[in-house]
């Protein structure tokens, strides 16, 4: 059975410095909600607090309306998973998943049924006998989550569960912890700096920042409308030039500067005045310097280093003090003039706080 998760205005401090500045954040019985940010951010502090292993300076923590604020992590009905798998070396794989159970006073046919099923649930058959040190980094990592659901938590906690397998592995186990969560409906905590994962496992994503939440919504939501600068580049798109816009008839006209062409973006605030456009690599285009559309941004530069890192060509692009990483199909020679190309779309535009 799943639960409901209210964290009201929590503020977490190490000495002086608070790290958690009034967080606030409601879960929904059986949603599947990402902490993101870089190290530093607050986001495992705020899980452990969640859990009840950090206590809280400030703010409520409440599961199902009722308050666990001050309630030890044993008796708060969650379980955590993680990133270091903390297993018991000299138990086998279904010594280890059973263990809560065993502290629960279980009787043994019970925990041995249970046992089997969180197995069998996990693809984890005929190797329950195992000692952990014979199993692989990904079977060891189903173990640790198959311990944390043998005790049926109303809120599963991850604490970066797959930063030690590697991509291939990495990438099979987190849809199978997505698939898992929805089969089960149990509420799911997921702390990572991944961006990858948390938007492929995530039903919210929650980006933190400097102990306070920058922005949160679904992964489509915050990957097209970064809600801030320190957000689009988190989310990719790093890449960032300064430039002179004028609101007009609903929308903000890029003014012609040294670098770059007129273009027209709709869809936003219109603005007015210094802006920085953000953009993802991958958005862009190379196209010839003279090309010209009334929409599009075009950046001229010159291309400075050239790649191939195999279907296509990568090229570094100066534009003034700026280099660009884009890739394409033709093969140009360092030093050629070129333009590159942003639709509309693939531009997030902000006020220049710096100008």
């Amino acid at each position: 059975m799943s639960a409901s998760l209210h964290i009201d205005r929590v503020e977490v401090a190490y000495g002086g410095v608070k790290v958690l500045k009034g967080v606030s954040l409601d879960v929904a019985p059986g949603e599947f909600v990402a902490l993101l940010g870089s190290s530093g951010c607050g986001k495992t502090t705020l899980l452990r607090s969640i859990s009840g292993f950090v206590p809280v300076s400030g703010g409520a923590i409440r599961v199902d309306g009722s308050d666990v604020t001050a309630v030890p992590p044993e008796r708060r009905d969650m379980a955590m998973v993680f990133q270091s798998y903390a297993l018991w070396p000299h138990m086998t794989a279904a010594q280890n998943i059973g263990y809560g159970l065993k502290l629960r006073r279980m009787a043994r046919a019970d925990i041995a049924r249970r046992v089997d099923e969180i197995l069998a649930m996990l693809k984890l058959d005929g190797l329950g006998e195992r000692m952990v040190g014979q199993l692989s980094g990904g079977q060891r990592q189903r173990v640790a989550l198959g311990r944390a659901l043998a005790v049926n938590p109303r809120i599963l906690l991850l604490d970066e569960p797959l930063s030690n397998l590697d991509a291939r592995i990495r990438e099979d186990v987190r849809h199978e912890i997505k698939a898992l969560q929805k089969s089960l409906g149990i509420t799911a905590i997921h702390v990572t700096h991944d961006r990858e994962e948390a938007m492929v496992m995530a039903d919210r994503i929650v980006i933190l920042d400097a102990g306070t939440i920058a922005q949160q919504g679904p992964p489509e939501e915050i990957y097209n409308h970064p809600a801030s600068p320190f957000v689009a580049a988190f989310l990719g798109a790093a890449n960032a030039i300064r430039l002179v816009a004028k609101a007009e008839q609903g929308a903000t006209h890029i003014e012609a500067g040294p670098f770059n062409g007129p273009a027209r973006v709709r869809g936003a605030a219109a603005l007015s005045g210094p802006v920085i456009a953000h953009f993802r690599s991958e958005a862009a285009e190379l196209v010839e310097a003279a090309y010209v559309h009334d929409d599009d941004l075009v950046l001229r530069g010159t291309v400075r280093q050239v790649s191939y890192p195999g279907g296509f060509w990568r090229y570094a692009v100066a534009v003034g003090d700026r280099q660009f990483m884009v890739d394409d199909d033709r093969r140009r020679e360092p030093g050629a003039a070129v333009g590159i190309r942003l639709p509309p779309d693939a531009i997030h535009l902000y006020p220049d706080r710096a100008s």
